[in-house]
């Protein structure tokens, strides 16, 4: 069920200058925000300012805005209008969703050991070398841990107080009070099972989809279109509908993120080949690869010293054993469930276009 479109020239469906230029709308938002908190981190201290500077370059300097600009079609999809007196600061709170990112990553390159983000140097290690360079007291790679955790905690910290400081009504927050706070929640908790499912060696299925829901589908899509359409004041209905469509495009999206952490790039998705399976990841793809008798996986998983050889025969074993078949299936028949939820729902164009057209571009993506 959806609203009727808003029809330009031929019975396309037009769209706000905002929607079209939405990333660079959030990139402003977020770097007058964190311009301003650089200012106060320096009047506390200006050794502090560096930290902060850490955390800026890392959230401006990549990512693809993909949590605001679900959020944006969420409070869209229930009626938000771009040309409103409220559309800056619903722009403002949208683009603190960048920071619960920026926490999240920072804190699970810390947890994986990982290297390399985006094609630099993860902030652990980055304030590692600093130490090194420095020669101060004590374990550089104990410092880089600490300084990421704490620059972490304040990536957290900064996106309530962006939320809160965005000029929104007492209604509106006290809306979209929810979403935020069991946003936030859940990705700890999917966080937490992450690294217990690999403490434990868990590599069933369910429980590689467990984590999948909590740690990327509630936060990625789900949650912000919750908090968006809540923001615009969105029926139950609505509301309902969009949660569905988000939580099977989430782990869709993952799913889809997955295959790229094994058969990816390195040169576009900025990260180590194999660098998933150094890690030990248990994801849907080494789960199905194990069930289907993938035998180098049990010597390859969680190796630290992967050779790009073996990475190679990794990937030939998952594509022979049906492993990458099961896994596009299940990726094609989630995107499938969500379409057909967002179908059934009451949301407004363009929104419903929009989210259709995210769906896709979200879960086909080769970057």
């Amino acid at each position: 069920m959806r609203v009727a479109p808003d029809t330009a020239d031929h019975g396309r469906v037009s769209h706000h200058p905002i929607d079209v230029a939405l990333p660079q709308h959030v990139e402003a938002a977020l770097t007058t925000y964190l311009a301003s908190r650089r200012a106060s981190g320096e009047a506390m201290d200006p050794s502090f300012a560096s930290a902060v500077d850490a955390l800026s370059g890392f959230v401006l300097g990549g990512g693809k805005r993909i949590r605001p600009t679900y959020a944006w079609w969420g409070w869209r999809a229930a009626g938000g209008d771009p040309d409103g007196d409220l559309a800056e600061e619903v722009l403002t709170a949208v683009s603190s969703l960048e920071l619960i990112q920026a926490c999240a990553l920072i804190h699970d390159d810390l947890m994986d050991a990982s290297s390399v983000r985006r094609g630099k140097p993860t902030v652990h290690i980055a304030f590692g070398t600093r130490h090194r360079e420095q020669g101060w007291l004590g374990s550089p790679e104990r410092f880089g841990m600490s300084a990421a955790v704490l620059i972490g905690d304040v990536a957290l910290a900064w996106a309530d107080d962006m939320l809160f400081a965005a000029g929104l009504p007492s209604e509106v927050l006290r809306r979209m009070s929810e979403p935020w706070r069991d946003m936030r929640t859940e990705m700890l908790a999917g966080q937490y099972l992450d690294v217990l499912t690999q403490a434990r060696g868990d590599s069933s299925p369910d429980a590689a989809l467990r984590i999948d829901r909590l740690k990327t589908a509630a936060y990625t899509v789900e949650r912000p279109l919750h908090m968006g359409a809540a923001m615009a004041g969105g029926s139950p209905e609505l509301i309902d509908g969009l949660r569905a469509f988000g939580a099977d495009i989430g782990v869709a999206f993952q799913l889809r993120d997955d295959l790229l952490g094994v058969f990816g790039d390195p040169e576009v998705t900025g990260k180590p080949a194999g660098d998933d399976l150094a890690e030990g990841k248990r994801t849907l793809l080494v789960a199905l690869g194990m069930q289907f008798g993938a035998d180098v996986l049990d010597t390859a998983l969680g190796k630290p010293d992967l050779d790009l050889g073996t990475v190679e025969e990794v990937r030939r074993a998952l594509v022979d054993v049906g492993a990458v078949d099961a896994v596009e299936e299940r990726i094609e028949e989630l995107t499938k469930s969500a379409l057909a939820a967002l179908d059934d729902a009451p949301v407004a164009e363009p929104a419903a276009t929009k989210l259709a057209d995210l769906a896709i571009s979200s879960t086909k993506r080769t970057f």
